[in-house]
């Protein structure tokens, strides 16, 4: 039987975390990285937050989809006043269809360039946007094109608009903004795809010129390949890629050394990859600098000194899986010192007898990068923390870092879709504060369909976590 993960650990850490807009102590032209703008959709300086439950019914259409808008307050997620989006919003193209999935994936951006973040859902039936304004997400739209599998906002030419990036299953489309209410872009670019074509785009700032990179996953059914480096510039982002030569998939870019480059922090994996789930898992940082990622990697995983419990693999094709310990991914400055610190989702954990109940860890940057130095963990059986730990919960599979309550403290939302409530599956999610120590269960919260007032049965609430 796999270990339990420690319950929380909180090692006094001599680090100093992130900000994802860095510049180098001493240096006097030190680079400045281009920086995640905040989700604010009402434009209150608070962070919003958009819940999916791409399994919940709408009207009575079962699995049609929704998403939960969660606004940000003074008083962390205003749960009071969260607002249902889905394709019986105004504007939003399309009706509800059986098991439709509306939500399966969520990306927000101001796209408009109005200062009101936007938010895109692509469930793989169609693109569309909810558009920002002093009231929240009010209005939806189109986004015409291709199909694609996934979009990510970021600024690729750097000129302070917002830009999404679109993988089809041919084609890496670059849209520039800033974007018509009818949904079009500026101008748009595209690249062939390679190896394969991307399963994920992970976008930041590497090289440090304001611009930001995208940097894309490849593999095809066992096989995983390189990931790769798309470089963006004043000119757009580039239509060449260099290897980045790790086998790695979802993550994230950020500022883990505060030296003014972005850094990959990714879920590290096999080559040969048809076993992930059954993996222990670790996650690979590749260290950024003006030219590109540089020669510096570190591998983590729960075996590194420091970060709470054991690395434990399941075996293959019983009915366990692996820890997964990087499963999910998400970066912010948790304890407010300048330095990224990264939340690591273990989603496979095992607590005592109980199988796959989940787990979180908290990695903090600093001037040594990324460490297991002063690292915490938290699942459902942490003192303080909602819920009780149970089988199959996965607590983890979802991750996000933002500030909820503008206090300059990232705040961690877990997003829990298999956590079941009165039904199976109707997932839940959890919001812990951020303090300078770290992450603290101090005025935890968690909030679910339920307790929100949306539909329940099987909704898989918290399947993606934008913020």
């Amino acid at each position: 039987m796999r270990r339990s993960l420690i319950a929380a650990v909180a090692v006094t850490a001599l680090a100093t975390p992130f900000a994802v807009v860095a510049t180098a102590g001493s240096a006097a032209a030190a680079p400045t990285a281009a920086g995640k703008p905040v989700t604010d959709f009402n434009h209150d300086g608070y962070a919003d937050l958009a819940v999916s439950a791409p399994r919940g019914a709408v009207n009575g259409t079962a699995g049609a989809g929704y998403v939960s808008i969660v606004y940000g307050s003074a008083s962390g997620a205003d749960t009071a006043h969260a607002k249902q989006v889905d394709r019986t919003t105004a504007g939003v193209p399309g009706d509800p269809e059986e098991n439709g999935g509306f939500g399966a994936n969520t990306e927000a951006g101001d796209l408009d360039g109005d200062g009101y973040t936007d938010l895109t859902v692509n469930n793989g039936k169609g693109d569309a946007v909810l558009w920002g304004s002093a009231n929240g997400l009010t209005q939806g739209g189109e986004l015409p094109g291709e199909y694609v599998n996934d979009l990510k906002a970021g600024d690729f030419n750097g000129d302070g608009k917002a830009d999404l990036v679109a993988n089809s299953s041919s084609t890496l489309e670059v849209r520039y903004g800033p974007f018509t209410r009818d949904g079009k872009p500026a101008f748009t670019t595209s690249v062939a795809n390679e190896d394969d074509g991307p399963q994920d785009l992970m976008v930041g700032d590497v090289t440090g010129d304001g611009a930001d990179d995208l940097v894309t996953s490849h593999g095809f059914e066992e096989m995983q390949h390189s990931s790769r480096l798309w470089k963006g510039s004043k000119d757009g982002l580039a239509k060449t890629s260099t290897q980045t030569k790790k086998f790695t998939t979802n993550g994230v870019i950020a500022d883990v050394d505060k030296d003014g480059y972005g850094d990959l922090v990714a879920h590290e994996v096999d080559e040969v990859s048809e076993t992930q789930v059954y993996d222990a898992g670790a996650i690979r940082v590749v260290y950024g600098s003006k030219s590109g990622f540089s020669t510096r990697t570190a591998k983590i995983d729960q075996d590194t000194a420091g970060v709470p419990g054991v690395g434990e693999a399941a075996e293959i094709n019983g009915p366990e899986r692996g820890d997964q310990f990087g499963y999910s991914l998400s970066a912010g400055d948790v304890t407010g010192d300048g330095y990224a610190d990264i939340v690591v989702g273990v989603p496979g954990e095992n607590l005592g007898n109980v199988a796959d109940t989940g787990a979180v860890v908290l990695l903090k940057g600093g001037a040594n990068g990324l460490t297991g130095t002063g690292a915490q963990a938290f699942n459902q059986d942490t003192a303080n923390v909602p819920g009780v730990s149970e089988k199959g919960d996965n607590f983890g599979e979802e991750v996000r870092l933002t500030d909820v309550n503008k206090d300059g403290l990232a705040d961690l939302t877990v997003g829990v879709p298999q956590e079941d409530g009165t039904t199976k599956d109707s997932g839940a999610a959890w919001l812990f504060r951020g303090a300078k120590t770290g992450l603290t269960t101090t005025g935890i919260t968690s909030f679910s369909p339920s307790s929100l007032g949306t539909p329940e049965a099987g909704a898989f609430f918290g399947a993606d976590l934008t913020g």
